[in-house]
């Protein structure tokens, strides 16, 4: 049992925990507390299987950007703390049920897998983020400016748009 096969190990239950638990828990706060592990343990096993760049993007994006804006969710809507959790026991005990049987039956199915011998190593080694700058940067130019100055004019139609609203008040 290697290192790597640990990890992988470890970063898979912390995804499917966090997600089960996401759909399971009642209170909003501890949902986005096992969506931002779901995420960064998601980002984990990129890094793991060799693409840093998205592991790196999938916590700049996900794990700070939406949970943000589920936070702002949190602050705006209310919650009657009284109402939360009543009548779920079951629903948790058929939850966990389903899952163990659902990860019993994918770890026999991947151990029981013949799989093909990997690969020979490259040569050199490949530097993911150089590679994606070199592509952007040289083959995909143009859509790429373009994209930012869409997005450029997306921000300046919502400024615009929020001003006006501001002004009718």
């Amino acid at each position: 049992m290697t290192g790597e096969f640990v990890a992988f190990f470890i970063l898979s239950l912390l995804t499917i925990g966090g997600a089960v638990f996401m759909i399971s828990f009642t209170r909003v706060v501890h949902m986005v507390i096992s969506l931002g592990i779901t995420f960064i343990s998601i980002a984990g096993l990129f890094v793991l299987v060799g693409a840093e760049f998205v592991g790196v993007a999938q916590v700049l994006v996900y794990s700070g950007a939406i949970s943000i804006l589920m936070l702002f969710g949190i602050m705006l809507t209310k919650h009657d703390a009284n109402d939360e959790g009543t009548g779920r026991t079951w629903k948790n005990r058929f939850i966990l049920l389903f899952v163990a049987g659902v990860f019993g039956l994918l770890f026999w199915g991947i151990q029981n897998t013949p799989w093909p011998a990997p690969p020979a190593p490259a040569a050199s080694p490949v530097d993911n983020a150089k590679e994606i700058g070199l592509e952007v940067f040289t083959k995909y130019v143009i859509p790429f400016e373009l994209l930012s100055v869409l997005l450029l004019v997306a921000l300046i139609g919502a400024i615009i748009m929020a001003k006006k609203e501001g002004d009718n008040e």
